[in-house]
């Protein structure tokens, strides 16, 4: 694997337990000067260090590696074992090939969900036999919010020149937190000269609408003030750094105009939250209310959803902060938004696990909730989950609601306040989740609403289990290896 990253993880590794290099180098017995030398990557981690670090401090071999490397490791694995296209390749050639040939991996990777994308259309197709050909558009084998979600997500969900605009921006015009709506209405018209009008009867879900020949911007008066300030900000992203957006987007390489438009989009709404909430006093400030979401939300007037998805980007090269999974999923467990600043890989084959407490939030609306899990690969993580509500601007409107999750490994999980009165060690009784039925190995789970596609069952007519699909551990693949996954390396 690259050493370029082994030290810096190190580095911060010591740095999360408030250990001076002297008392790290003594807990795993080394010299202050070999450790300094691992840290500025001028000798390699060996084997051996790798074993005292287990030992020491419970971390793997997969601490070492680049979380990108980590999540397009386990997508490719996931492609590897759809039984359309499976050929067994063993886990340890998926690692060599990522490490080896990253940008074939991303194709790869990339080609295959747009197969799993094509065979959902024609399956839609199919059952509706009235469809007519004209009426297909072939973009959609595209997916254009998966595109833009993963060019997110290959940038572990933070862009550093965009975040450096908005945290200059802030700078510039001198905003204090009580007025960041005025502020940012200000520096609209007076350098702009754009006009802001509220109105009441913008169609039903538009939250705004800008017009750049008349120089107008609509809002609806539905939003409250922190989400007007917010689009406020959005379209000051386009006005100001125009340039830069094209530039970021033009580096993703998007198929279809949908996922242009909606990159662009989703990049205007990061600067309008590293505006709202610049980067290095949003960081200081998480760190002192130790990572309280609901305080945070108070005291810059943001939503929780919006506070949260800030939470997750804090990954600026040495000025970073807990490395967070962000998700939102709905009732039916459609996952509407997921970003990640980790390795943690959220698989698109057949649903979540049902055991995640995200979806346990429906049944207590509004309150906060909080599990530790355990992941196949014997990870530990914090989820910490709440519903959101949109309130409806008319009657008879449906509210919106969904569940928010924000996860991060065990290992940070003391640096937060949800991590009071929890036994963060204690693997027996963390919760035993997966990725996804159709991608978890565990054997006899009771929720598990399909079998695993890369597993072959055991079936025996004359006796019943808890688990409706009780899985073959002595299948073999065609290399003679057992068929079930490996903890990725």
């Amino acid at each position: 694997m690259a050493t370029g990253h082994m030290g810096a993880r190190l580095r911060r590794l010591r740095e999360e337990h408030g250990l001076t290099q002297a008392a790290f180098a003594q807990s795993l017995g080394l010299s202050s000067s070999y450790l300094n030398q691992l840290e500025k990557d001028t000798r390699p981690v060996t084997s051996r260090v790798l074993v005292k670090l287990s030992e020491v401090y419970g971390v793997d071999s997969t601490f070492f590696a680049s979380d990108s490397d980590t999540r397009l490791i386990a997508a490719v694995t996931e492609a590897l074992e759809d039984p359309q296209i499976s050929t067994g390749v063993p886990a340890a050639d998926v690692v060599d090939m990522v490490r080896a040939h990253p940008d074939l991996a991303q194709a790869f990777a990339t080609l295959h969900q747009r197969h799993r994308n094509s065979a959902d259309l024609l399956a839609a197709l199919t059952e509706d036999r009235n469809a007519l050909d004209e009426d297909v558009d072939r973009n959609a084998l595209a997916m254009p919010h998966e595109e833009v979600r993963d060019y997110f997500y290959r940038r572990q969900n933070y862009i550093d020149s965009l975040d450096r605009a908005a945290e200059d921006l802030t700078t510039r015009i001198r905003m204090n937190r009580g007025d960041v709506g005025t502020e940012l209405e200000i520096r609209l018209a007076e350098t702009h000269g754009v006009q802001i009008v509220r109105r009441v009867d913008l169609p039903d879900g538009l939250w705004h609408r800008f017009s750049p020949t008349e120089r107008r911007l609509e809002l609806s008066a539905h939003l409250t003030t922190g989400q007007q300030a917010f689009r406020v900000a959005s379209e000051l992203a386009f006005l100001e750094h125009g340039g830069l957006l094209d530039e970021l987007v033009a580096e993703g390489a998007f198929s279809s105009a949908a996922a242009h438009n909606l990159a662009l989009r989703g990049l205007a709404n990061y600067f309008a939250a590293a505006v709202i909430m610049p980067y290095q006093r949003f960081l200081d400030t998480a760190e002192d209310f130790r990572y309280d979401v609901e305080r945070l939300s108070a005291f810059y007037a943001t939503s929780y959803e919006a506070t949260c998805h800030r939470l997750s980007t804090l990954q600026r090269p040495g000025a970073s902060g807990i490395p967070f999974n962000f998700v939102r999923v709905d009732r039916a467990g459609n996952m509407s938004k997921r970003q990640s600043a980790t390795g943690f890989h959220f698989t698109t084959s057949g649903g979540t696990c049902p055991l995640w407490n995200v979806y346990e939030t429906f049944s207590s609306p509004g309150k906060i909730m909080r599990q530790v899990a355990q992941m196949p690969d014997g990870r530990l993580h914090l989820w910490v989950s709440r519903t959101v509500t949109t309130r409806p601007m008319r009657f008879g409107q449906p509210r919106k609601t969904f569940a928010i999750g924000l996860g991060c490994e065990a290992r940070h999980a003391h640096r937060t306040v949800y991590a009071q009165g929890l036994d963060l060690t204690d693997e027996e009784a963390a919760t035993k989740i997966g990725s996804g039925c159709r991608m978890c190995e565990r054997p006899a789970c009771p929720q598990r609403a399909f079998p695993p596609i890369n597993r072959a069952l055991q079936v025996d007519a004359h006796r019943s289990s808890l688990s409706p699909y009780l899985l073959d551990i002595t299948s073999t693949d065609q290399h003679g290896t057992p068929s079930s996954i490996s903890p990725l390396p």
